[in-house]
């Protein structure tokens, strides 16, 4: 199938943020995964970094940019966003704990949706906070059905390990006691695009006094069943 727009500079750009969808690129990656050559993948990468199609991790390869979700904000397209207020909403009613839902971008999460318990103690975590991939049941949620190569970059310095990802896999939750924070425990289940892909991590998180050591016990259903609901309303709306 012929994907040219017959503008090639346009078709070119658009092959680079293609290939940053899988995640950091450095230039040898992203030559590699183009085809383009070195000299006009570099030139591509700038302009839309200049433009803030494309940024810099902390290691200086190339990520999807901060312009591409402002965009999609504007344009009212992200049905994964509009559909979690109510389900977070419940999920939080339901456990009596604070709801998050988090995105996956570079070597970070981030949460873009949440519905926080509204008094006592609480796991407080707003709205465009970036946490690491490397703690949290909402990592492991994330990394879990990542390529192996992939995969194995993750757990590189992770809290948890390539076995704890296996068990996740097989039960189709990851929980975590004090990974992040001292003190704080986790759930998480995961939501799929249409095509069954691992899109976002749904999750809650409270004090360890509260979720006690083992919080996939308590809370692994209800956060399962949310993350499933989400995953159905992006089936119903064909994302």
């Amino acid at each position: 199938m012929d994907n040219s727009s017959g503008v090639g500079v346009l078709d070119k750009a658009a092959l680079v943020l293609s290939a940053l969808e899988a995640g950091p690129a450095t230039l040898a990656g992203l030559v590699s995964s183009t085809g383009l050559a070195r000299p006009t993948a570099h030139r591509l990468a700038v302009a839309l970094e200049h433009h803030r199609l494309v940024a810099r991790d902390m290691q200086g390869r190339f990520v999807l940019g901060p312009r591409l979700a402002e965009l999609s904000a504007a344009a009212g397209e992200d049905r994964l966003l509009a559909a979690a207020g109510p389900v977070l909403a419940r999920l939080r009613d339901i456990t009596g704990e604070s709801a998050q839902l988090f995105r996956r971008q570079g070597d970070y999460r981030i949460c873009v949706a949440a519905a926080e318990r509204p008094t006592g103690l609480r796991d407080t975590v707003p709205v465009g906070s970036q946490l690491t991939m490397r703690a949290g049941s909402a990592a492991q949620i994330l990394l879990a059905w990542e390529d192996p190569e992939r995969m194995n970059r993750g757990l590189q310095n992770a809290a948890f390990t390539a076995a704890a990802l296996s068990q996740v896999r097989r039960r189709g939750w990851a929980q975590s006691v004090g990974e992040r924070e001292t003190g704080i425990a986790s759930v998480s289940a995961s939501v799929r695009s249409p095509s069954g892909k691992v899109i976002a991590a749904v999750s809650v998180s409270g004090p360890l006094e509260r979720l006690t050591r083992q919080p996939g016990r308590m809370h692994a259903p209800a956060v399962v069943a949310a993350a499933e609901r989400l995953s159905q309303s992006l089936r119903r709306n064909g994302e």
